[in-house]
């Protein structure tokens, strides 16, 4: 999925980030290791999420859009409803879970919040 690191060494490293700030990640689907697209799901703890998906920036770059503006969220369950659809359409999908109160996303990519 990432340009410069198979998708696997990325969503470890993603994960380690979350980790050393004190929240948890865990992998809820492993995908292809090398080019797997990546969706990440943000859980809050107290009932609310967000999701990300990767997208395509004016640039070119890779950027990662914030599902709430298409409406999935913040409420968990609508959260976890639009993953399970999510992993039935695609087998190489990683998804990862991130586990924080703050809502911390620990992406390094441009994050799109929508409107």
């Amino acid at each position: 999925m990432m340009d410069r690191l198979p998708t696997r060494l990325w969503i470890e490293a993603l994960i380690r980030r979350a980790e050393v700030a004190g929240a948890s990640g865990f992998i809820v689907q492993h995908g292809d290791d090398s080019r797997g697209d990546v969706l990440v799901k943000v859980a809050r703890l107290d009932g609310t999420a967000a999701a990300y998906i990767p997208s395509m920036g004016m640039d070119g770059d890779r950027i990662f859009m914030n599902l709430a503006g298409q409406g999935i969220g913040p409420d968990e369950r609508a959260v976890d409803e639009y993953v399970a659809r999510a992993r039935k359409r695609d087998s190489d999908l990683w998804v990862v879970e991130i586990e924080d109160k703050e809502g911390r996303h620990f992406l390094t990519e441009h994050v799109e919040e929508g409107a």
